[in-house]
């Protein structure tokens, strides 16, 4: 069984996501997500909670399970909205080679 790829037909759902990137999701930004939250490789982005509803900051998981978490320092952010919608674009560009400019 392949995994879905991402793809040119997928930019009306991460337009979704920028727009809403609470939700509610339609099923296709549903599947794009799975996509992005379930990929096998190592070094995904992830947030991290520096002070909670209040401060996050970037960052990048080790490329194999027990690896330390790279924070990348000059990415904070104090808007959970605004600090999803650049994972999500750092995800799309991993894992489609394209920048995702909406």
């Amino acid at each position: 069984m392949s995994k879905y790829r991402i793809g040119p037909a997928d930019l009306p759902h991460a337009r979704e996501f920028m727009e809403r990137p609470h939700g509610p999701a339609s099923p296709g930004l549903q599947r794009v997500l799975n996509r992005m939250r379930t990929d096998p490789a190592g070094g995904r982005y992830v947030l991290v909670v520096i002070k909670p509803h209040r401060c996050w900051m970037l960052a990048r998981m080790g490329e194999a399970r027990g690896d330390p978490i790279e924070l990348i320092e000059d990415r904070q952010f104090d808007d959970r909205a605004e600090a999803e919608r650049e994972v999500f674009k750092r995800r799309w560009r991993a894992l489609t080679g394209e920048v995702l400019s909406l």
